[in-house]
């Protein structure tokens, strides 16, 4: 796994109102979410029609929902719940004292 710093000071980060901010990381674009005491990172885009998952909202269970067909998304593993059958690609997010990283899989064969 390899680690990389979004941010060492999460206040900085320009937040929605629904609590998430898009990011580009490493190359990748991913979606930061605060929900709760935790931060949750996934893919920018919705696994099904490209939806920006960051327009959508976090629903009371902590789920991502998609903003144009209201898919729902578990934030920690990407699974759907409202039973479409799509994931949401997820990443391992680390609150440290020197910030707030993300993981993505190492691109070794090592």
């Amino acid at each position: 796994m390899e680690w990389h710093l979004i941010t060492d000071a999460p206040l900085s980060l320009e937040w929605s109102n629904q609590q998430m901010v898009d990011l580009e990381v490493a190359g990748k674009k991913v979606t930061l979410a605060k929900w709760m005491d935790g931060y949750y990172a996934f893919s920018q885009k919705c696994p099904h029609a490209s939806g920006r998952m960051s327009a959508g909202y976090i629903n009371p269970l902590g789920q991502v929902v998609c903003p144009l067909h209201r898919y729902a998304f578990d934030m920690k593993n990407g699974r759907n719940t409202t039973g479409e059958g799509y994931f949401l690609k997820t990443y391992p997010v680390e609150e440290r004292p020197e910030g707030i990283f993300i993981g993505f899989k190492s691109n070794s064969f090592f």
